[in-house]
């Protein structure tokens, strides 16, 4: 975690940003009079604000903030209603489940809103919110996104000064056939099944099972990937948990102290969500525990129960990707693989155009979406390449997979700052060797890739001895994807040797 790159200090300064915008929200609910819960439902709805909203554009993100409101107030309005009606809340609680990871069809905007949705729905059942605290909740929720968004986009945006790529869009499909689809029938399935058990385990924090299989199905696409996530989830909260008894326990819900160590969860969530999984989760049940601690019901057996709560619901999650409507994990992943693929090929022909002269051609966005989708071909095949996985040829497979493409990215990185140089212009010899790397991916992103290795490789080395650097990007990468046929073009389950 502390020794993960981090270019730009960017995850860094969005982990700062945090800490000040959910502090700012809490003083500002604190200034306005209101409760205690309401001030935890106003430092909860910062968070929120700064973690999901991940649009490409600050203006894009200004939209989705705005819009956050018209997702979270009625469903804050409903679990506070239905209260005391128990069958009336679990079923309405379930069906907020359904819609919150439908709404992932519609990219980064429904994502976000989808998941404040939900956690409007658990924060009631977090703080037990009856009907009479809705003004409150309303206006604390109002003041968050009023100061985290004052934060994001006007003290500190860091968006404007290093803009990110757009996340990349989810595999399409239609119907049944939409992986986004499927998942909302398993969440809701995994969260259904989580209610009940919880439930029986605690008529008053069952809400943590439901929880915890919801925040399982959150940026994964395929079984494999949601099972590591639960076991990440786990292995997080048993740790937390611990923590939790030597710290939160200890404090006793004492201001001063805790409102400090609340303020280091905010960071280490935003700090490492981007590195582990485990380690946020860690950050979050800590943090869950010094909130307890301050509303004055914290005990050992209360940490105990979020534990057992969290493994119901990542039971729940993993039978759930299993048993209902399963999204393998090799087809997720090629799809994946597709689609940066199809990246490389966007780049090379833009940066090929601007070699041959044309001023309006530009590689340098295919080269940042390239390393989007990358991150996400990684968390793909995260499942194969993890420690515990018994699948040896499939985890050669997938760590000489990964390093190759890593391989990819970085020369079309170089090829972009080539081609932005006037003088690496006209050269035929350049202009050949990206038709050369156009056509290795082609081979490999048509249809029947195992019937052989790309007829490219053969002119390679034609300019190595004293050649721009243009062209040993090029051949660099053309190499990359010449090697990508053995691990791509072979039988998954088939016996595999990582080639020197």
């Amino acid at each position: 975690m502390f020794v993960a790159p981090d270019p730009g200090r960017l995850r860094l300064r969005n982990a700062a940003r945090a800490v000040i915008g959910v502090a700012g929200a809490v003083a500002l609910a604190e200034l306005c009079g209101l409760s205690l819960s309401a001030s935890i439902t106003g430092g909860l709805a910062a968070l929120l604000a700064l973690f999901t909203v991940t649009d490409a554009t600050v203006r894009r993100q200004a939209v989705t903030t705005a819009l956050l409101p018209a997702a979270g107030f009625p469903v804050l309005a409903l679990a506070t209603a239905l209260h005391g009606l128990t069958p009336a809340r679990d079923a309405a609680f379930v069906l907020v489940v359904f819609c919150g990871v439908y709404a992932r069809r519609w990219g980064p905007r429904g994502h976000a809103l989808g998941i404040f949705a939900f956690m409007n729905f658990f924060i009631t059942q977090f703080l037990h919110a009856v009907p009479a605290q809705l003004p409150e909740l309303f206006a604390a929720v109002g003041l968050a996104l009023v100061a985290s968004g004052a934060v994001r986009f006007l003290l500190w945006p860091i968006e404007r000064r290093t803009p990110s790529p757009a996340a990349p869009a989810p595999l399409p499909g239609r119907g049944l056939a939409r992986p986004t689809t499927r998942q909302a029938f398993q969440a809701t399935a995994a969260c259904a099944v989580a209610l009940a058990i919880g439930q029986v385990l605690s008529e008053d924090r069952w809400y943590w099972a439901v929880g915890t299989a919801w925040w399982i199905f959150v940026n994964t696409a395929s079984r494999g990937e949601t099972l590591v996530r639960g076991f990440r989830r786990v292995l997080g909260t048993v740790i937390g948990v611990a923590a939790g008894v030597l710290i939160a326990i200890p404090l006793d819900g004492a201001p001063a102290p805790t409102a400090l160590l609340v303020a280091g969860c905010v960071f280490a969530i935003f700090y490492t969500a981007a590195v582990s999984y485990s380690w946020m989760i860690l950050a979050v049940t800590l943090m869950a525990g010094l909130l307890y601690g301050l509303l004055g019901v914290l005990d050992p057996g209360l940490l105990v129960l979020r534990l057992e709560e969290t493994a119901v619901g990542a039971v729940c999650a993993a039978l759930a990707v299993v048993l209902v409507l399963p999204v393998t994990t090799h087809a997720t992943n090629d799809a994946w693989i597709q689609r940066a693929l199809h990246c490389v090929h966007a780049a090379t022909a833009q940066a090929a155009a601007r070699l041959a002269g044309s001023e309006t051609a530009d590689p340098a966005p295919h080269a940042a979406e390239l390393e989007t989708l990358l991150a996400r071909v990684r968390m793909a095949l995260a499942p194969l390449v993890h420690p515990l996985s018994p699948f040896r040829a499939r985890k050669a497979r997938a760590g000489q997979v990964i390093a190759l493409l890593d391989d990819c990215a970085r020369e079309v990185r170089g090829l972009v700052a080539v081609a932005a140089d006037p003088d690496a212009s006209h050269d035929a010899r350049l202009a050949a060797a990206c038709w050369r790397v156009e056509a290795a991916v082609e081979a490999l992103t048509a249809e029947e890739r195992g019937a052989g290795r790309p007829d490219t490789a053969r002119d390679t080395t034609a300019h190595t001895a004293g050649s721009e650097p243009a062209l040993a990007h090029l051949q660099g990468l053309e190499r990359a994807l010449v090697e990508l046929a053995a691990p791509l073009g072979t039988d998954p389950r088939a016996p595999f040797v990582v080639s020197a």
